[in-house]
């Protein structure tokens, strides 16, 4: 069974930790593609850094690393240069320098750039972190400098250090390395000198596995969903049928299928308890191994509606509750079941041969539960007349044919459980698939109406489900039937253009060596599909 087996392949997680780690905070940093030589294009902007410039994020992605969109005319020429200098050579920039909101308003700003490596070695990204000091600026007057001066210590180098400490620790966040209070003092003092932090490998890292957790898409559990599947399926057949055939004094007929009820509630049971340890697929195609998450994605989806079809109803039979149709009812909870089918259809659509064997089967499933209703529908007519000769429904009709006819008020008599279903089913299908054929029609207006939605039902389902088979049979054989299309062309080409018979007899047999090898594929229009694809993800990721 296929299912979404979500990005378990070793994936590449560092911008995606970044995104989600700063989303909405007032961090003020940018990242940008090292790999480019060509301006070093902006790949990433936090949301600080767009309310800190004033710029939007679409305004901001694939400028330059060098902020020259931020340059004004008070900015140092000099700094300007050492900027792109560090950006060519690759290595670590830190100052103080003036830029300009785009608003025009200048604001001075510690600007601390740092190249970020992969597993190679290789530069492929730098992180920019930008720390607004312009009231640190401001409140640095020419008297204080002269007096530092004479002093012979640097009030703004005091500041810049510790402005710096406060803009690198987006860096450290980034790199793990901010630390709690309630650590040892060796550790703290560890990272106070620590000057650069250790940022994490731009590379690609394997998915987190967890123990006691069932892949979603592991065999035992798609042989365990095929088992769901067949019990789904037997809860459907069955449960209409016992209400609607199975009279409340049929209690032996009862008991004798209560051995396989209970074993299909044991089994939704398990399946509850599995699903609480099963892997999922999130909205960005991560699969989730964290218990905790399961547990609540299973409870705000599907919890509720396994937990009533798995309730123990038939454990009433141990308690000498001879109530049959009551119980028979409450069993109709379990159809909610099927919706959880109506859920996995897509997992099942690569297959053409299971997805045509399924809507076989729910056809054959509608046929039977109208087949149920029309039974229900005779027996009330003939429950409702008990006290007149009435001889009218379809029943009536049934049992004269079969030479059973009902006597004594219409209580006793009548056609057997299994003529009733059998000439059920006949009439609904038939109904569904045609228009009938009148040797089981319908005579009280009740039956009337019925017959009249099951054709309008049966057009619905000739529309729906022949149409979907239509269109899987011509996909079965689509391979085949372009074989000979492409042969015929081939042979057209040969004969209109008159081609030796050497020539034509080579071209044949390359062209069949050829499919045989790739059977159809033109690998060059699968890889340009596939380059184009990638390169709209490119466009969309900007």
């Amino acid at each position: 069974m296929p299912v979404m087996k979500g990005l378990l392949a070793p994936q590449n997680t560092f911008l995606d930790t970044i995104a989600t780690r700063f989303d909405g905070t007032h961090s003020n940093f940018i990242l940008a593609n090292a790999q480019v030589a060509k301006g070093f294009p902006i790949v990433y902007c936090s949301d600080g850094f767009c309310e800190l410039a004033g710029f939007a994020r679409t305004e901001v992605m694939q400028k330059s690393c060098s902020c020259k969109f931020l340059f004004g005319v008070e900015t140092n020429e000099q700094l300007m240069l050492q900027i792109e200098k560090s950006l060519e050579e690759k290595t670590e920039f830190k100052g103080e320098i003036m830029f300009y909101k785009k608003n025009g308003s200048p604001f001075w700003c510690l600007l601390d750039i740092v190249p970020i490596k992969n597993e190679k070695g290789d530069v492929v990204l730098f992180l920019a972190s930008f720390k607004d000091i312009t009231d640190t600026k401001v409140k640095i007057t020419p008297e204080d400098k002269k007096e530092d001066k004479v002093k012979g210590r640097s009030r703004a180098g005091t500041h810049f250090d510790s402005a710096r400490r406060r803009s690198r620790a987006v860096l450290y966040h980034i790199s793990g390395h901010l630390q709690r209070r309630e650590k040892n003092k060796l550790k703290i003092n560890n990272n106070v000198f620590v000057d650069k932090p250790a940022f994490p490998e731009y590379k690609v890292s394997d998915a987190k596995k967890s123990k006691f957790i069932l892949l979603h898409f592991s065999t035992f559990k798609a042989g365990w969903d095929w088992l769901i599947l067949l019990a789904t399926f037997y809860v459907a057949v069955t449960v209409p049928y016992n209400v609607c055939f199975i009279g409340n004094d049929d209690l032996s007929t009862t008991r004798s299928t209560t051995v396989s009820d209970i074993a299909v509630e044991i089994l939704f049971i398990i399946d509850i308890i599995l699903n609480f340890r099963t892997t999922y697929v999130s909205k960005s195609g991560q699969v989730i191994f964290e218990a905790r998450s399961i547990c609540i994605h299973y409870v705000t989806t599907w919890f509720i509606i396994d937990l009533i079809a798995a309730l123990p109803f038939d454990l009433l039979y141990a308690f000498n509750v001879t109530v049959v149709s009551l119980v028979h009812l409450l069993k109709t909870v379990r159809l909610l079941r099927l919706l959880r089918l109506l859920q996995k259809l897509d997992r099942y659509s690569q297959h053409s041969t299971i997805v045509l064997t399924l809507l076989m089967s729910m056809f054959a499933l509608l046929a039977h539960w109208m087949a149920c209703i029309w039974y229900v529908i005779g027996k009330m007519e003939r429950e409702d007349n008990s006290l007149l000769k009435w001889e009218v429904g379809w029943l009536h009709e049934l049992g004269k044919r079969l030479e059973s006819p009902y006597y004594g008020n219409n209580t006793l008599g009548g056609p057997s459980i299994r003529s009733a279903y059998i000439a059920a089913l006949y009439f609904t299908l038939s109904s569904l698939t045609s228009v009938g054929f009148g040797n089981v029609s319908a005579n009280t207006d009740a039956e009337k109406i019925f017959s009249i939605c099951t054709m309008l039902i049966g057009a619905l389902m000739h529309a729906l489900v022949f149409g979907n088979v239509t269109a899987i049979i011509q996909r079965m054989y689509s391979r085949w039937s372009l074989y000979h299309t492409r042969t015929k062309d081939l042979k057209d080409f040969i004969r209109v253009h008159h081609l030796p018979q050497q020539l034509k007899q080579r071209m044949l047999e390359y062209f069949q060596t050829t499919w045989s090898v790739n059977n159809g594929i033109d690998s060059n229009e699968v890889m340009f599909i596939s380059h184009v694809v990638f390169r709209q993800k490119a466009h969309i990721l900007r």
